[in-house]
């Protein structure tokens, strides 16, 4: 008899545990700014989280967000970014919407050496969020042209914290290269690395983490490769239950594969969005089949979200896609 009433309490339990959370209980908005509407496409990175308290964060805005005039951006309170690649600092973006095909995009305008993020940053008066030594040349960079450094440069190193509205943005490690593109520099500085081959280095790339007023907790992992610091800081101090995780593969980022092994035994969470895929993942919205998106999907064990750009998706404090997924 007890052993029954064991078991059923545990059937109840589980029951419990599996059940939606309250469809009326606050959702944090995820939108993909991505290069072609309904796509998933080679340079798309940039992603807007919107906490319940209307606080609205940009990450990576990199080549795809057509400037601060874009209309998918609307207002934006922080911009996040990971590492000064071009890719993801922004070197380049399209003249128009949708310009160019999803496996080519036309990136034809050139918006060096300010870069699309310290554009953005401007033009919102939204704070830029960086960790390792960037803080240093985006202070200078804002202060070059017109804007006050002390409030639109936050640095956040890895383990330190700040608050944007109600969300907690933290700095965690990242295994990746952070070397600045002469394009980025004054002429007389371009000049002297372009001829010699070398690179200045700003420090360690980097990760975040954030909390959002509804409990949901994103891991965002920047361009990183699997590192020790995805179990011991990201889900055993954070506990992060939603990851946003690059899958580009050879020869810059892990793979589909290593991917998969972060999220399936590293961190562990109850969903993820994939990003940084460098491939035209979809084709009229719906994944390629023989796409390293697709192997990632098939090797997660938890759902893998193609982040289509333009759709919203929501996300509820335990971490799983509510609507829009």
């Amino acid at each position: 008899m007890r052993t029954a009433l064991i078991i059923a309490a545990s059937l109840a339990l589980a029951a419990c545990g599996s059940m939606p959370l309250d469809p009326q209980a606050p959702k944090v908005k995820i939108t993909a700014l991505g290069s072609h509407d309904g796509e998933f496409c080679p340079f798309d990175r940039a992603l807007v989280f919107e906490d319940p308290d209307g606080t609205r964060i940009l990450y990576d805005a990199g080549r795809t967000v057509r400037g601060p005039d874009d209309p998918r951006l609307g207002r934006i309170d922080a911009v996040l970014l990971s590492h000064v690649h071009g890719d993801h600092l922004g070197d380049l973006i399209q003249p128009s919407a949708n310009a160019g095909a999803c496996p080519k995009p036309d990136m034809s305008v050139k918006v060096t050496p300010n870069s699309n993020t310290v554009n953005i940053v401007l033009a919102k008066q939204a704070p830029l969020i960086v960790g390792g030594e960037m803080h240093s040349f985006f202070q200078a960079k804002v202060k070059s042209l017109g804007g006050d450094p002390g409030k639109l440069v936050r640095l956040v190193r890895v383990g330190a914290q700040t608050m944007v509205g109600k969300v907690m943005v933290a700095g965690v490690p990242a295994v990746h290269s952070n070397a600045l593109a002469p394009a980025f520099m004054a002429p007389e500085q371009a000049k002297f690395f372009e001829g010699s081959g070398l690179s200045p280095y700003l420090g360690d790339a980097g990760g975040f983490v954030l909390r959002f007023s509804n409990g949901l907790t994103a891991y965002l992992s920047g361009d990183t490769g699997i590192t020790a610091e995805q179990d011991l800081v990201v889900r055993g101090h954070y506990k992060a239950n939603m990851v946003v995780m690059n899958i580009g593969g050879f020869p810059f980022t892990t793979g589909p594969v290593e991917s998969a092994y972060v999220v399936n035994d590293l961190v562990r969470p109850n969903s993820v969005i994939i990003s940084h895929a460098n491939e035209p993942a979809t084709v009229g919205g719906k994944v390629a089949p023989n796409s390293k998106t697709a192997a990632f999907q098939k090797a997660a064990k938890m759902p893998a979200h193609v982040p289509l750009s333009g759709r919203t998706m929501e996300f509820d404090g335990s971490g799983r896609c509510a609507a829009g997924c």
